[in-house]
């Protein structure tokens, strides 16, 4: 048994003993097994503080710059580790600016408690020094959120905020503790969460639609799987892969799902979406069941709604039941947990193969090569493209790390040809969409998984959103790999300001410092590529280094990234130029 657990043990079921609520958050997180803990230290949360300062041994607290970079260290945390991230900060300001990162895991479904100081029970709504309703401002965007304003209700709560953030869709928890609560006194004692009334947060399989659904998947002539992040919260990768090896079914990805089965895997045939492969998207419009397993039909995914896979029966595998036939009509829904409805599914799919179907999507692909992916990551023209740079990566890594992106142009280039081996390989901010969220995320990957490599695929806008937390990588001495993307632009609002505005690129043009020397103010080593002769070295010494690493890749100023969903586009109406 190691240390962890132990001290987790010591603390569930022990007899009473009286101490402070602030002590009491601290052992409630022992006992839930949060070893790492992202925050900032403010007023209102002191007294947590205080007593975090006694447990060193025990959590390793991490002092992240700003408020936003604990919310998404937390997350990266969550992502590629499956356990539950958590932030911590003081009142007003301070726990206003987690909502941005908050906000970010409730759409992307990433399990996370958040943990705010408020200001002493007596001076709620008195608009006190740092006081906002938390609570308030939290509920659109949290799973569940509460304010505590007595010390004795801390161990009941923070168990119930950890259930509920891991459980069925995972998500984010705010609990908010006033500063009186902190200072309180109370008998403690700590029992785990295991249920709550009226929360059902894993449906139960119903084997009538789980046969329907096999039925329809074995008499299609012409099937096509889109799987999401559901298989890998789901941890039904195994499962995943046994169904569509059996059913021969080629099955595309969302943005989330990526890594759950090998990039190079035979019967994955790319991304959906916006800037997804050609082949899947033209062909979810000439498919004749279409089987949707842990995704959502986003917006990105599916172009215009009217125009989308309408001829196809549509089978729904999905967790949660407000996402049937929320954006896209179902024939038939199956509820559950997906590891469990795939291993149900299993045995009723007669053994298949797709060949004339599948050589469809290879058709397709090879246009798309020509077109698009040559150019991408065997290109001509004198100035390096995104593309290479991650051909480079994947390289050095054999597709065994974890890339982690932001928002933009890079993203879309990462998502479409960085390779994965291994699962939970691929975090990025998926729903909300939000700038800054690489760099801190990626340093609470690497905390979580020390031993696999992770490499932060930046813009050079996205990247000026958080470059404070380089404060944080040069005090915690975490691995990370920083690559900056840098075309001196915002580059995907560019390439629309390009293609839908007529080249006008009002506010889009970035004039940036030397991050080259940003980086070596932290200590950080840091090198400077311009050239294509100069890039493999450079990512191999990049990826060599056992410390964190800073490499600034110069690209294209005007490449555009293809295909393309145009907005308000059917899927089937990509365009490759």
């Amino acid at each position: 048994m190691d240390v962890q657990t132990k001290l987790k043990q010591s603390y569930l079921n022990q007899p009473s003993e009286k101490i402070s609520g602030a002590e009491a958050v601290i052992r409630c997180l022992i006992a839930e097994g949060a070893d790492t803990i992202y925050g900032y230290p403010g007023g209102a949360i002191m007294p947590v503080y205080d007593e975090l300062f006694k447990y060193q041994d025990q959590i390793h607290h991490v002092l992240t710059r700003h408020e936003q970079g604990a919310t998404h260290a937390a997350q990266g945390f969550a992502r590629i580790s499956g356990r539950v991230g958590v932030a911590i900060a003081t009142s007003g300001p301070g726990a206003t600016n987690l909502i941005t990162g908050i906000a970010d895991a409730q759409i992307d479904s990433t399990p996370m408690v958040c943990i705010t100081g408020q200001v002493p029970s007596h001076l709620l709504g008195s608009d006190a020094f740092q006081e906002t309703d938390i609570v308030g401002i939290s509920t659109p965007v949290t799973k569940w959120n509460h304010q505590i304003t007595d010390a004795t209700e801390i161990p009941e709560v923070l168990a119930k905020a950890f259930y509920i953030a891991r459980s069925g869709r995972p998500g984010p928890v705010l609990i908010d503790i006033t500063k009186d609560a902190q200072f309180g006194e109370l008998d403690f004692t700590y029992k785990k969460c295991e249920g709550i009334r009226s929360y059902n947060p894993i449906p139960r399989v119903d084997k009538k639609q789980l046969s329907a659904a096999a039925e329809l998947i074995n008499a299609a002539k012409k099937p096509l799987i889109v799987w999401g992040q559901g298989v890998i919260l789901g941890e039904a990768e195994e499962e995943f892969k046994a169904v569509i090896e059996k059913s021969g079914v080629p099955s595309a990805w969302t943005i989330m799902g990526v890594s759950a089965i090998p990039t190079s895997h035979p019967l994955n045939v790319g991304m959906v979406g916006m800037h997804g492969n050609y082949g899947p998207n033209v062909l979810t419009n000439a498919c004749d069941v279409l089987i949707a397993i842990g995704m959502r039909f986003d917006d990105r995914v599916t172009g215009k709604l009217s125009e989308y896979a309408t001829q196809a029966k549509v089978i729904h595998f999905e967790i949660d039941p407000a996402e049937i036939d929320k954006n896209v009509k179902t024939d038939v829904a199956v509820l559950g947990d997906a590891k469990e409805s795939l291993k149900e599914l299993l045995p009723l799919l007669k053994k298949n193969t797709h060949t004339e179907w599948l050589e469809k999507f290879s058709e397709l692909s090879k246009i798309e090569f020509e077109k698009v992916i040559k150019n991408d990551l065997h290109p001509t023209k004198e100035g390096l493209t995104m593309g290479e740079v991650l051909k480079e990566i994947n390289t050095q890594s054999k597709g065994e790390a974890a890339i982690v992106s932001d928002v933009g142009q890079h993203q879309m280039i990462a998502c479409r040809y960085a390779e994965f081996s291994k699962s939970r390989g691929n975090i990025t901010s998926g729903g909300l969409g939000t700038m800054g969220f690489a760099l801190p995320a990626a340093i609470g990957a690497k905390m979580a998984t020390p031993e696999r490599e992770v490499v932060a695929v930046i813009g050079d806008g996205g990247y000026q959103m958080t470059i404070q937390e380089l404060g944080t990588i040069f005090q915690t001495k975490a691995a990370v790999k920083i690559v900056v993307l840098n075309n001196d632009f915002l580059g995907m609002v560019r390439q629309w300001q390009q293609l839908f505005f007529d080249k006008r690129y009002a506010s889009t043009v970035m004039t940036n410092p030397d991050f080259v020397t940003i980086a070596k103010g932290y200590h950080i080593e840091a090198k400077r590529v311009t050239k294509r002769e100069e890039l493999a070295s450079a990512v191999e010494e990049m990826m060599a280094s056992k410390d964190a690493y800073f490499l600034e890749v110069c690209v294209e100023k005007e490449d555009n990234v293809f295909p393309m969903v145009p907005s308000g586009a059917s899927v089937s109406e990509i365009r490759l130029e």
